[in-house]
């Protein structure tokens, strides 16, 4: 059995929720969701550039899983925009 996963510290609340490709109805597109905790690693490391050490001590994570949501977070915004998905922003309520 897995452990359960250790709460994050997210303190960006984004105000848009949901970006999408230009000229194509949503009813023909497939979405990405972009969890709040993803969303603040980009947001410190890749934004505010801080180093991973830092960023994983303000969301109160190890720098190891701050690599992994990273790595995650950057492959889904990745795929977004080379197959033209809409990508959903999770805001830090729904944790």
């Amino acid at each position: 059995m897995a452990r359960p996963i250790k709460p994050r510290n997210v303190s960006f609340d984004p105000n848009a929720t949901y970006f999408k490709p230009r000229a194509i109805p949503l009813s023909e597109l497939e979405e990405v969701i972009l969890k709040a905790d993803e969303l603040e690693a980009i947001g410190l490391c890749d934004l505010k550039d801080l180093n991973q050490k830092d960023a994983a001590k303000r969301m109160g994570v190890s720098q190891s899983t701050l690599g992994r949501i990273l790595v995650l977070a950057r492959k889904k915004i990745a795929k977004a925009h080379v197959f033209g998905k809409s990508i959903i922003l999770e805001t830090k309520n729904k944790n």
